[in-house]
């Protein structure tokens, strides 16, 4: 009963990792102006917060040994509270540059504690149903934003709500300390002393090829929830709050997806659900391309459907390509590829869409979509022959 409730309380602590990572792409159309930046100025804050996340992974490991998955995660979690309610107070661009730093370095670590805890202590099967709970997070978050913005409201007000619902888990997670229990991965140690990172990338066939489909798949999962509100306010004439609500709904798709995509894997394989996913992608760019408003719930729900499947799948798969006993180093290689991805090319494409304009969203993720489709076959051909 203790072990269920624990559960319970881990599935609340992933809809709290999924409430910010999209608060900030279905506010900014309404923020920018506020704080008197250049509307390209959100990629620097997402950067911000990304590259924390990559240092709180890469050093979650000694924290977590040094004081116990509960006290990391409940501490990260008021990490990430605090410099939420640092965003709702604050109305100069250079204060919420300072408050992504703790914003990213708690999101990390939680997300670090957390997964390693539920692949040591729970089904295989829970995994790919928390990761589903982010995508709750991620798809309530625009939806309170939206509601504040069409009753007139400031963005703060946004931000204030989900610092509030990040300080009652805080709460919660404390009251929950009991019920952990300490576990230690007895493989961990041997991975780490048997597999270095660059003996790796020079003696694993496929593996230089799949970093960078992570890094690719990233790029477009973060790109789009950043600057998909911006494409539609200053591309197609949508208000801010209906923009926002439309991020909402590609969450919210991503959501779905992950819930069907586990009763999809007993008629298909990983193999097959990636390609699934980047056919649903394509489908929901065309639709955006096409010059129909009517297409563009489709498209934004579609692209998110698409997205669904893609790194779970990969990840799964990691064992398979390249064998059980290098899959945790190559495992924690793929991560930091993917995060590299997610804090690098946000920022690159605000920048490019100073030049270009917004429209150029769709050309964008459509040439990742391809390089992702060609390293895909690439991985999986190499793979094929050296399993065989």
């Amino acid at each position: 009963m203790k072990k269920r409730i624990l559960l319970l309380i881990i599935y609340l602590a992933f809809i709290s990792l999924g409430l910010p990572d999209s608060l900030l792409g279905s506010a900014w159309p309404a923020m920018f102006d506020d704080l008197g930046v250049p509307l390209d100025y959100a990629g620097i804050i997402s950067m911000i917060v990304a590259a924390g996340t990559v240092v709180s992974s890469l050093f979650s490991g000694k924290v977590i040994d040094k004081f116990g998955v509960p006290s990391v995660t409940t501490f990260s979690v008021f990490l990430t509270a605090a410099a939420l309610m640092g965003f709702s107070y604050s109305h100069q661009f250079i204060y919420l540059c300072f408050l992504a730093i703790p914003l990213g370095l708690g999101a990390g670590s939680v997300d670090a504690a957390l997964n390693n805890y539920v692949a040591l202590n729970y089904k295989a099967k829970h995994m790919n149903w928390l990761h589903s709970f982010w995508g709750v997070g991620a798809a309530i978050g625009p939806m309170i934003m939206a509601g504040y913005l069409a009753q007139g409201e400031s963005w703060s007000r946004g931000y204030n709500t989900i610092a509030w619902i990040q300080i009652c888990l805080v709460v919660i997670l404390l009251i929950s300390i009991p019920l952990w229990v300490k576990k230690k991965n007895p493989y961990d140690e041997i991975e780490e002393k048997s597999h270095d990172h660059l003996s790796l990338l020079k003696n694993t066939p496929g593996l230089k090829p799949a970093l960078i489909l992570f890094f690719c798949y990233c790029t477009i999962e973060a790109s789009f929830g950043l600057w998909g509100a911006s494409y539609l306010v200053f591309e197609r004439g949508f208000e801010a709050e209906q923009a926002a609500r439309f991020v909402s709904l590609y969450y919210l798709g991503i959501t779905i997806g992950r819930f069907l995509s586990g009763f999809l894997t007993h008629f298909f394989t990983n193999r097959h659900l990636v390609y699934l996913g980047q056919g649903v992608i394509a489908l929901g760019l065309i639709s955006l391309f096409l010059p129909f408003d009517f297409l563009v719930l489709p498209g934004f729900l579609l692209i998110g459907l698409g997205c669904a499947p893609i790194f779970p799948s990969l990840l799964h798969e990691t064992p398979v390509n390249f064998g059980q006993k290098k899959s945790q180093a190559i495992m924690g290689m793929q991560m930091a590829s993917a995060y590299v991805g997610i804090t690098l090319m946000p920022y690159i494409f605000g920048k490019i869409a100073t030049i270009s304009g917004y429209s150029f969203l769709l050309g964008f993720l459509g040439i990742f979509l391809v390089l992702m489709f060609g390293l895909t076959r690439a991985v999986n051909q190499i793979t094929s022959k050296v399993s065989r």
